[in-house]
């Protein structure tokens, strides 16, 4: 008789969890009252929006990305999450963004969020970018501002 032995499919949590000093770029984000679930937090799925939300201003903010008629734009390809505390309505999230891996058409970004003036996370995420042409919707490589402006969320 065989036996398997299971590996979970998502690490554990670290035994240290990144702090408020892990991220060198944060977004206050409000919640809505729609983002609560009948069980009076934000819902799963709402934490995802927080990240696209953390990311996505900071390349049109910082790095010039032209999501309505720029050359290229970012396709995510994987994310994840690990729920640490609930959120809820009304709190104000604040998002903190790093970049973990910068690749030549891809970008590995790690997203914490926070209570307001908490420095554990309620929740820890990554989320891959794909950059990719627009017209011909292959992978390119980052445009430099874009690059630049990641180049700094680095460690």
């Amino acid at each position: 008789m065989m036996s398997f032995v299971s590996t979970p499919a998502v690490p554990a949590t670290p035994a240290v969890l990144p702090g408020r000093a892990d991220y060198p770029h944060f977004l206050a984000i409000p919640t809505r009252w729609m983002d609560n679930d009948v069980y009076g937090h934000v819902n799963n799925v709402v934490y995802y929006s927080y990240f696209d939300t953390v990311i996505n201003e900071h390349l049109i903010r910082d790095g010039g990305l032209d999501i309505h008629d720029g050359s290229v734009v970012g396709y995510c390809v994987e994310s994840q999450c690990r729920y640490l505390a609930p959120l809820a309505f009304p709190e104000t999230i604040e998002a903190g963004l790093r970049v973990a891996h910068l690749g030549k058409s891809s970008v590995r970004y790690e997203i914490a969020l926070f209570r307001q003036g908490e420095d554990a996370p309620a929740a820890l995420g990554h989320f891959v970018h794909v950059f990719v042409g627009r017209e011909e919707n292959r992978p390119t490589a980052i445009p430099a501002a874009i690059r630049a402006c990641l180049e700094r969320l680095k460690p």
